[in-house]
Order: structure tokens, then sequence, then C-alpha cells
């Protein structure tokens, strides 16, 4: 080999080092759909401090408080958790119930008996429970997270400079992927699980795997994923204009 092909060799392999130290590594990591219900777990958490804090009374009225909030959050929660919400069917369900909520406002003013009625019926729903409830659900999701964030710690994706690598298992198996040909794909699929985590799904495309490897719930995705193009994209030019 020339003392030329040497010398291009050699500003090569310092390029991609220099670069390999400019960029930290991007950790990605995919966590099942039970962390968005982390809005109940605080109401929860309301719940029985505003209950402890008010004599712990399952009978008294404003035990009613806390179940009414508790519940609400709970159901919208599980509703955003079981269906996917794109961007235009959430527009449409926004202006469906802004329209239902001036229809009904607008046929409140026209009949108040139909208004007495309504507000009447949703008097006599009153849920209520003691502390106890509130904390012992609290207490039961903080351990599935807590389960959740140990699990994750087994099996997680870190992209550096120069490669891909897949830690998992106990024993910190590890796979190997070239970073500099590899693509990835950004979709947010869900507005609502974005703005809870700002959590959308990453499909990265090594070019030795047929299959591409898809991460669903990655936290943060916009931040991560401008991070690795900047990343990927550094290093090509470098080795492209030292090419030259």
């Amino acid at each position: 080999m020339s003392d030329s092909a040497n010398a291009e060799k050699s500003a090569a392999d310092d390029l991609k080092s220099s670069g390999s130290q400019q960029f930290a590594p991007v950790f990605l990591v995919s966590y099942p759909s039970i962390v968005f219900l982390y809005p109940s777990v605080l109401a929860a958490l309301f719940g029985g401090i505003f209950m402890m804090w008010n004599g712990n009374s399952a009978d008294a009225d404003y035990a009613v408080i806390p179940a009414r909030i508790f519940l609400v959050v709970l159901m919208v929660n599980l509703v955003v958790v079981s269906f996917d919400f794109p961007r235009t069917t959430s527009l449409t369900w926004f202006f469906a119930v802004v329209a239902g909520v001036i229809l009904l406002f607008m046929m409140f003013q026209l009949k108040p008996d139909l208004s007495r009625t309504v507000t009447a019926w949703l008097n006599q729903i009153t849920p209520k429970t003691n502390a106890a409830f509130y904390f012992i659900y609290f207490l039961g999701m903080s351990l599935l997270y807590l389960i959740v964030v140990i699990s994750r710690r087994f099996d997680y994706w870190e992209v550096r400079s120069n490669e891909l690598l897949h830690h998992h298992g106990i024993l910190s198996d590890l796979k190997r992927f070239s970073a500099p040909s590899l693509r990835i794909d950004k979709e947010i699929n869900d507005v609502f699980e974005y703005l809870l985590l700002r959590s959308g799904r990453l499909i990265l495309h090594p070019s030795q795997e047929r299959k591409a490897i898809v991460l669903d719930n990655v936290f943060f995705i916009n931040r991560k994923e401008e991070r690795i193009t900047k990343m990927l994209g550094a290093l090509q030019v470098r080795v492209k204009v030292d090419q030259h």
C-alpha cells in the first residue's frame, strides 16, 4: 500500500474517531403502553392525600370530589391507551366534541327544565371511597413502573457514531450493527401519547438486516431523532470530504 493511501486511511480513521468523541451515544428504550397511565396514578395520589387531609370518611360528601376526578382521569387514560389518535382523527374528534358542547349549551339555554333534570341526574352519581383505595392503586402502579424500569435496563439500544448496539439479557448480551449505513424512520401515530411523554415510534434499518427494527413508545422521540440524524450525517460528511 502506498504512503498516500496509508495517509488517507489514517486521516479517515482520525475523522471517525473524532466524530465518535464529539457526539455522545443516544440510548433508545421501548416502553410498554402502561407508562401512559401515569395521570391516573397522580390522580390516585391526589385522592389519597385529599381524603387523609379531610378526615378520611368515605361517607362524607367531600369524598365525591376525588372519586369523580379519579374516575374521569382513569377513563380518559384508558381511551388513550386503547385507541390510536392520528392527527386527522384527533382534529375530527376535537371539533365533534366542541360541536357537541355547543349544542348541549344551546339546548340547556332553550330548555331550562332539561338542564335541571340533567344536573339532578348527575348529582345522583356519588362514587365514594376512602384513602386506602387510592393509595393501594398508587402503590400497585408504582411497583409495576419500577418493574418496567428495571426490565428496560436489560433491553435497550445504543446508537454511536460508528455502530448500533443492542444490549439485551440478564448477562448483557450484545449485538452490533454498522451505524454509518443506518436509516431511521420516525412515526407519531398517537397525538395524545405524544403529548403525554413526547413519545413515538422509531424504525431502524441496518444495512445487514432484512427486517426493520421497530421501537414503540420511545420517549422524547424528536430530540433523539435529531441527535441521531446529526451524528450520522456529520460522520458521512467527514468521510466524504476526506475521500476527496
